[in-house]
């Protein structure tokens, strides 16, 4: 058995659907799990239509229709019949989606927008699969639909759901039985309400699947030919890195590289189930592979970009050391705020940490001014480098200003202007 991840970009027009089933007659013989992403930016759309309808925006009715048109259009484009049985399926989906709309549309609402955000993202999920999957039948690969809500247990923290393994397990291994499965990635449920394991989770969705079922591989196909050493948006000289440690993938992937969700790798490590990632333009050529031989982890430096980051210093207000009694207040704060840490320097009146600027950032800024002096800069970049050289550290710091630089023996992170 292997695991396919199709993600947004590969789904993102009926083009790209299409060139699902000529993929999948490559692997004739095999018995298939097909993780599905929302489709193109659809999850960008949710998200600001979630937000549009918590503060009760009049313009959540025109991202709403700009959604349904989007999918009705590639209906029309895979299936001209209009009487076929997708359309009222989509019907159903859109119409639980309005109901929670109209839920947010009352004067005060219940319960917390990151449940709110859960129930009306994984939405897009449920949609690709439905039209996805409806598409191979239709091309001679019969399959069956499953909803992940049904199969990947969580706990009920919205947002960054935390796996139950052992309902999932027996779920999951209870309902696939036919040799290809289509459902989504990046959604579950905590028994009651959709849950969401965090930003791009579809990749860990894959990896929850494999794990379970002792899947040969999982495949995780991209619009690029394979794990690249930098992001292609950032640089034209990219390196495509053949073979890649389980350990090295994990470390890229904490410090925000894109390609693989961070959670992704243990998994499949803990199985010893290899991941490559593949192009879907190009699905004849290798790709790369993620396993467990570091033999070729320091060969080529790798780069991560991280835009939009807020640099954040914090002092006592009595000149007194930052010790550990004040960072564990502190860490105790970011915790509570579920804000991460990409960097943090200590010094010995002051505490520096380079974060994601995000919408809960401003309240936990409010309550470390309670006890400490804080400053911050935002609108920054985190620029990081594994294996780093003095050549590729020259070449990409030229002409920035460099705020904070933190080294260790294989990786250099600087918070840049």
């Amino acid at each position: 058995m292997k695991v396919f991840k199709f993600g947004g970009a590969s789904v993102k027009d009926s083009g790209s659907v299409r060139n699902i089933p000529a993929i999948l007659s490559k692997y004739p013989d095999e018995s298939l799990i097909i993780i599905i992403s929302a489709m193109g930016k659809t999850t960008n759309s949710l998200e600001g239509l979630t937000e549009a309808a918590y503060r009760q925006d009049p313009k959540a009715g025109e991202i709403y229709q700009d959604i349904y048109n989007y999918h009705l259009q590639l209906a029309r484009e895979l299936f001209p019949d209009e009487e076929n049985e997708i359309y009222p399926q989509l019907k159903e989906i859109f119409e639980a989606l309005r109901s929670w709309l109209v839920i947010l549309d009352t004067p005060e609402h219940e319960h917390p927008y990151d449940l709110y955000y859960d129930q009306i993202v994984a939405i897009g999920e449920l949609l690709s699969t439905k039209l996805i999957g409806s598409f191979l039948n239709e091309k001679g690969f019969a399959n069956t639909w499953l909803d992940a809500r049904e199969l990947i247990m969580t706990d009920s923290t919205y947002r960054a759901a935390r796996i139950d393994w052992q309902k999932t397990r027996q779920r999951v291994t209870e309902a696939v039985t036919d040799k290809i499965t289509v459902t989504q990635g990046f959604i579950g449920s905590d028994g009651r309400f959709s849950t969401s394991l965090g930003r791009e989770g579809s990749d860990f969705s894959a990896a929850i699947f494999a794990n379970v079922l002792d899947a040969e591989e999982v495949v995780v196909w991209k619009d690029v030919p394979g794990y690249l050493n930098a992001d292609p948006k950032f640089f034209d000289d990219t390196v495509k890195l053949d073979k890649i440690s389980y350990a090295a993938s994990i470390e890229l992937a904490f410090y925000g590289a894109k390609i693989i969700h961070p959670k992704t790798i243990r998994p499949l490590k803990n199985k010893g189930i290899p991941l490559i990632v593949k192009s879907f333009l190009q699905p004849d050529n290798e790709g790369s592979v993620i396993h467990e031989d570091h033999s070729a982890d320091s060969l080529t430096p790798s780069c991560i970009i991280k835009d939009g980051q807020v640099l954040i210093s914090i002092s006592s207000r009595d000149f007194s050391f930052i010790a550990e009694d004040n960072l564990h207040q502190i860490f105790g704060i970011f915790t509570s705020h579920r804000c991460g840490i990409n960097l943090m320097q200590n010094s010995a009146i002051s505490f520096s940490v380079c974060v994601d600027n995000s919408p809960r950032l401003q309240g936990m800024i409010k309550e470390l001014q309670l006890d400490f002096r804080v400053k911050y800069n935002d609108g920054l970049r985190l620029i990081t480098i594994r294996h780093y050289d003095k050549e590729t550290i020259t070449k990409i710091t030229a002409g920035v200003q460099i705020l904070l630089e933190q080294k260790s023996r294989l990786t250099v992170q600087m918070v840049v202007k």
